[in-house]
């Protein structure tokens, strides 16, 4: 399933041109579908097919054959048929293809009997991405590092309700990491989750945010809008596009934003 950043701080570049960051990793209830069949014809070649939000994708530069390359490194197995069905929107940042990928790790270790245990599991996926070890188990967590330092922190948001929406925009990371000025004063992030979510407004930050909004102005409105529409914490998640608000009760959406909807419920 995917993802929100609850916060994103960009605290340093590093040397190796990627950026140290805080962020918190929440899961939401919004999931792409994921199998596969051993080949009977027992070829050595996998196949991926993308149904979807991603139908026309090239399957072979997907994070999920990516990562069954990854694992072939290490173990011998048939090869496999894939399909992947798309619902998590590709360049919102909300992670479905980091998840996608640790989705086939996970079903490739259950199914062959490598014995891998969660933090081995966690090695292999951050081969594929800074984000994927996340999703090998999908537990709340404080991402540190490139986001793949993974640990507990207690923050509870049962009760609340979230409201996801994706205003058509794809934009890819390395362009949100491109117009990125890293901002590492004031106080930490953990501090700041340490309040109640009703003083997260102006406090709890994504830093892309401001970079986003002024080469996106839509992202930028319709985080205003979910405000409006009575949102306690509204931000973009990771790189964007998406865009999701917190409500203490049901929330009700104008039809403008409505349209954008692409998941409601409760928090996990």
């Amino acid at each position: 399933r995917a993802k929100i950043n609850i916060g994103l701080r960009i605290m340093e570049k590093r040397p190796d041109g990627y950026h140290n960051i805080e962020t918190f990793f929440y899961p939401v209830d919004l999931a792409d579908a994921l199998e596969f069949v051993v080949r009977k014809d027992h070829r050595r070649g996998d196949t991926l097919r993308i149904t979807g939000l991603m139908k026309d994708s090239d399957p072979d530069s997907n994070l999920v054959m990516k990562a069954v390359k990854i694992m072939r490194q290490s173990f011998d197995f048939p090869g496999i048929r894939i399909h992947l069905h798309k619902s998590i929107p590709i360049g919102a940042g909300l992670g479905g293809g980091s998840s996608d990928a640790a989705g086939i790790l996970k079903a490739l270790n259950k199914y062959f009997g490598f014995g891998l245990n969660s933090e081995e599991l966690r090695s292999f996926a951050g081969l594929v991405g800074s984000d994927a070890p996340f999703f090998i188990d999908s537990t709340p967590s404080f991402a540190e590092g490139v986001g793949n330092i993974l640990s507990e922190f207690p923050l509870d948001l049962s009760g609340y309700s979230i409201v996801i929406l994706y205003p058509d925009t794809n934009i890819s990371t390395a362009e949100a990491y491109a117009g990125c000025v890293p901002c590492p004063g004031g106080l930490s992030l953990r501090q700041l989750l340490n309040l109640p979510v009703s003083e997260w407004r102006g406090r709890v930050v994504n830093d892309f945010e401001l970079n986003i909004f002024r080469s996106y102005p839509k992202v930028g409105k319709v985080k205003i809008a979910l405000y409006e529409a009575g949102a306690i914490y509204a931000s973009m998640s990771g790189s964007g596009s998406a865009v999701y608000g917190i409500f203490e009760g049901e929330p009700e959406l104008p039809g403008e934003l409505a349209r954008y909807r692409i998941n409601t419920g409760y928090m996990i």
